[in-house]
């Protein structure tokens, strides 16, 4: 398990899955259920958060914790197998790393951007930057290796 961020970090910028409204987010404060300034909607961190073409760049740029993306499509079986992984995952890392999941197929740019060829990939950014990268099905302590950076 990763180290807890200091109250000084921890800020995410994610989109309202009710009204699309993007909002900065304090993942030190998760355990109080966020909800959006817009619509009022809860905002759950502890399970993997769609994003798009649209927001992936402001969710990326604007995390102040590490970004675990999972790059996949709804019609891949191996993605399936994922799923379960990664929800786990980001529960037992709320507050420390944000877990996005983008649909391939509906944001074809993106994918392109980069370099995905095979799905699921697994890239986490730190700072904005692209840190690691894995691609296909991988075990929950491999997601704990490439989230250090192994």
């Amino acid at each position: 398990m990763t180290e807890k961020t200091d109250a000084s970090t921890g800020k995410v910028t994610v989109t309202c899955q009710f009204c699309l409204t993007l909002n900065r987010v304090d993942l030190n404060r998760t355990e109080q259920r966020p909800k959006c300034g817009e619509c009022g909607k809860p905002i759950l961190l502890d399970r993997p958060v769609k994003v798009t073409e649209d927001d992936f760049q402001q969710v990326i740029g604007g995390a102040d914790v590490p970004v675990m993306v999972d790059f996949y499509a709804d019609w891949c079986g191996p993605c399936k197998v994922m799923a379960p992984v990664l929800d786990e995952f980001a529960h037992a890392h709320r507050g420390e790393v944000l877990v996005v999941k983008l649909d391939t197929d509906h944001s074809p740019r993106t994918a392109e951007q980069y370099g995905i060829r095979g799905i699921p990939t697994l890239i986490v950014f730190k700072g904005g930057k692209e840190a690691a990268r894995r691609t296909g099905v991988v075990a929950r302590e491999e997601l704990e290796n490439l989230l250090a950076g192994d």
